[in-house]
């Protein structure tokens, strides 16, 4: 069997997923396009552009960053990205992820456990101490015997007016 890279996306996976793709925006029609209806490229396939999209997910690359021999253009999946998600259709894919994991596993819906906790603890810079990356700064050295304190030549400067 041939391993699967983590961002491929399976048949099975996709048989699944297919029903949920949204479909493609049509043509408003009182609004005046600039090329006729069918020109340009055609879009990609759904399933290439969902394989970009996990692509990204997975590996953690930016849009730009996508294959384009693989892929194709990145501004474009990017835009039915955007369409999609708009669309409601990552949402509607992890609903029926977690519904299909509730039917084989359970989820236990009574005892749930969530940690909001995402802020500094208020005490910590009393226990922790000083940053140890401030210590050889030079505003927190003292002057040295004998040697007057660094002080700029110019304190100001009035360019417009003469000195």
């Amino acid at each position: 069997m041939a391993k699967v890279q983590s961002w491929e996306v399976t048949d099975d996976f996709w048989s699944r997923v297919e029903p949920l793709v949204p479909a493609a925006s049509e043509r408003v029609s009182d609004k005046e396009y600039v090329r006729k209806a069918g020109g340009g490229r055609k879009p990609k396939p759904a399933r290439t552009v969902f394989e970009a999209i996990v692509y990204v997910l997975r590996t953690g690359c930016q849009w730009k960053a996508l294959p384009r021999e693989r892929f194709g253009s990145a501004s474009a999946v990017h835009k039915r990205f955007l369409h999609w998600e708009k669309a409601g259709f990552f949402q509607a894919v992890w609903q029926a992820g977690l519904a299909e994991y509730d039917a084989m596993e359970g989820i236990a819906w009574r005892w749930q456990s969530i940690d909001g906790a995402m802020m500094k603890a208020p005490l910590a810079q009393e226990q922790v101490g000083a940053n140890p990356t401030d210590r050889g700064k030079k505003w927190k050295q003292a002057t040295s015997a004998g040697r007057r304190a660094w002080r700029p030549v110019v304190v100001r400067r009035d360019r417009g007016k003469p000195t």
